[in-house]
């Protein structure tokens, strides 16, 4: 069985502090690219926010995770309604691979490759500070994209709130102490 056949959507982590997340996608890779670099496409998975496709450009990542989901679920006491991140892109190479410096938390890299009619996509986020953070991230990416996988194949995803705060219990019990 191929690898691609036993894709695992959990996490993993590559490094102590790195944290490596994949979806098989239909592609082409154009389509899997626009959802990464258009604002109106990221917004239904992730965060609003403008791009300047260039080396060093600033970026602006706005989350509203209640409007990803009809119901959004829960919200977990200390999250707001609204969060925003000022970035900057650090690597780019169109339709391939797109880096963003992630405050506070180190840094993000998409990277796509096509595999027949579908794109694999790869998250790695590197330098997480702690355990605690590890935690919201692996949750927070893995139902992030899981809303990326049902918005890409016209599917209906679980509730944010609700797929996160389980999600997280299932990285607590998976992320070494």
């Amino acid at each position: 069985m191929n690898e691609l056949a036993t894709l695992d959507a959990y996490g993993v982590l590559t490094e102590p502090a790195t944290l490596k997340i994949q979806r098989l996608l239909p592609g082409p890779v154009e389509r899997v690219w626009a959802y990464l670099t258009e604002s109106e496409l990221r917004r239904q998975w992730l965060a609003a926010g403008d791009m300047e496709m260039n080396v060093g450009a600033p970026v602006e990542l706005v989350w509203r995770n209640d409007e990803l989901t009809n119901p959004p679920g829960q919200r977990p006491t200390g999250f707001s309604e609204e969060q925003r991140m000022q970035s900057r892109i650090t690597e780019l190479d169109p339709l391939r691979k797109l880096a963003i410096a992630w405050q506070g938390s180190g840094d993000v890299s998409f990277e796509l490759e096509p595999q027949g009619s579908e794109v694999l996509l790869t998250v790695i986020h590197r330098r997480l500070p702690d355990r605690a953070t590890t935690l919201m991230i692996g949750a927070g990416w893995h139902m992030h994209l899981d809303i990326l996988a049902a918005r890409a194949t016209g599917k209906e995803p679980e509730p944010f709130w609700d797929g996160w705060s389980r999600l997280r219990k299932e990285y607590d019990k998976r992320v070494p102490a």
